[in-house]
């Protein structure tokens, strides 16, 4: 037996081997000489290992004759999760080690002449054309070309609807028409070309998705809480999302989730919240952060939830840094014992990824500024540590003003009443304040701050009136306030 090779091998090739025996029966046999057949045995190489590359005659939806490829996407899809920073104000994440997920179990590469997986423009018309051809060695070459040209008509007519369409797509990054079932599909989400072109630059291979796989995905999210309106926010912060597998990725995340204690109802907000959760590794990431949380920074097993459903990208930012740096300054600047830390965490575990220098230092100046001291600081921001998110020009500054000219407090009932900085001015603190003073039943001395704090059937039935005539007396203040800041900006 004498092994040979019908087509070449190249060893940079990424070609799988296929061992084919053949016996061939010499031709002296056919003339009726009795001799002995001899068998050869021939190493075939094959291009696929898939059987339906005999089916090569197969059309899109748009004409086109199918590359034996499209049908096989997701093996040779290439995970390439890009850097999760996008999270606004989160730090790069190199504590949180981001995962690469394997497609069914395997990890490929992609063969020569492909890009990010799937076949570029020249060789994708070249295997098509072969295998199409293949398939018909018994067939006139005349009828072999017409089949051809038919499909070469078919894929200038799908182009020439796709140029139509998505001039910008086509004009401005080379829109490839096998990407149009996916765009049409991404499109009742409400998708526009500006959109495509945005996850065309943020990561590439998410438009070379096949339809029915991201089809899958996003039905997956839809299905365990994801609101659609917010589908198209989160693609395209992160286009990955539409690689990542069901059973092997998106699963295991929302599994994770809800052994942390978070309700299912409330699974899809913070997946729409933070969708750069699914590109970090359960086991290598996501657990260990939660380890942390227990373990260094002292909160309780039963609280992760909580904290987690208050602010999400805890799970996807260096917490090890920020927990550090922000528990050294505050210790150092207030002389917040650790404990109050720890409370100011669960309250509002947001203020880890505040800037120190352009968030938290302002903040506790001012309220110096306005004569607070360390203790009453440390007091204030243990009560309502959401005063760290409240802009300075906006709110704290405008209602401490408020406080003082028109309630006659002091900034130490700020301590007792801590809310006061939470309420709305103009939807609560104003309005409230100017009805009581209309109905002349407004206090004389300080006005007192409990008068904000409960629902506004509470504060009517407290002051003797009705709820119907405080929200008429709040709108007509609204809309003269509104009218006086319309005036000022003309």
């Amino acid at each position: 037996m004498v092994p040979f090779s019908l087509c070449p091998s190249h060893p940079s090739s990424s070609l799988k081997l296929y061992l084919s025996q053949f016996t061939l029966t010499p031709l002296s046999d056919l003339s009726g000489r009795k001799r002995r057949a001899t068998s050869c045995r021939f190493v075939v190489l094959s291009t696929h290992s898939n059987p339906k590359i005999l089916k090569s005659n197969r059309r899109s939806r748009y004409g086109q004759p199918l590359s034996p490829y499209d049908d096989q996407e997701e093996d040779v899809e290439a995970y390439h999760f890009a850097d999760v920073s996008d999270d606004d104000w989160l730090l790069n994440d190199d504590f949180a080690e981001v995962s690469v997920f394997d497609v069914n179990g395997k990890k490929s590469k992609p063969h020569k002449g492909f890009a990010n997986g799937h076949l570029n423009g020249e060789n994708a018309k070249s295997v098509a054309e072969k295998s199409f051809i293949g398939n018909y060695d018994h067939g006139s070459k005349k009828a072999r070309q017409a089949s051809l040209d038919v499909a070469r008509n078919g894929k200038r007519a799908s182009r020439k609807n796709m140029e139509d369409r998505f001039p910008r797509l086509s004009e401005e990054i080379g829109m490839d028409v096998k990407w149009l079932p996916l765009i049409d599909y991404l499109s009742t989400f409400g998708f526009k070309e500006s959109h495509f072109i945005q996850m065309y630059e943020r990561h590439m291979p998410s438009l070379q998705i096949n339809v029915c796989s991201a089809q899958e995905r996003l039905e997956y999210l839809l299905s365990v809480g994801v609101k659609q309106r917010d589908i198209r926010r989160m693609v395209l912060r992160q286009p990955q999302i539409l690689e990542y597998t069901v059973e092997n990725n998106l699963k295991s995340h929302v599994a994770f989730l809800m052994n942390l204690g978070i309700p299912s109802s409330r699974i899809g907000q913070i997946i729409a919240a933070t969708p750069s959760l699914f590109s970090y590794s359960v086991e290598n990431s996501l657990k260990p952060t939660v380890r942390y949380l227990v373990e260094e920074v002292g909160i309780k097993e039963k609280d992760v939830g909580k904290v987690v459903q208050l602010s999400p990208q805890i799970l996807v930012q260096r917490i090890d840094i920020s927990w550090k740096s922000r528990c050294s300054f505050l210790s150092n600047e207030i002389g917040a014992p650790r404990e109050s830390i720890v409370k100011m965490v669960k309250k509002h575990p947001q203020f880890l990824h505040y800037s120190i220098d352009d968030g938290l230092l302002p903040r506790i100046n001012f309220l110096r500024s306005i004569g607070m001291c360390n203790s009453d600081i440390l007091k204030l921001l243990t009560s309502l540590t959401q005063v760290l998110s409240l802009s300075l020009e906006e709110n704290l500054k405008p209602k401490y003003m408020y406080l003082v000219n028109e309630l006659n407090n002091e900034v130490h009932s700020l301590t007792k009443y801590p809310m006061y900085l939470s309420l709305s001015l103009d939807q609560r603190i104003r309005p409230r304040h100017r009805f009581l003073v209309s109905l002349k039943k407004a206090p004389k001395g300080p006005f007192p701050l409990s008068s904000f704090v409960p629902t506004d059937e509470s504060f009517c039935q407290q002051w003797g009136t009705s709820v119907d005539k405080y929200l008429a007396f709040r709108q007509r203040l609204l809309l003269k306030e509104f009218a006086e800041k319309y005036e000022r900006k003309g």
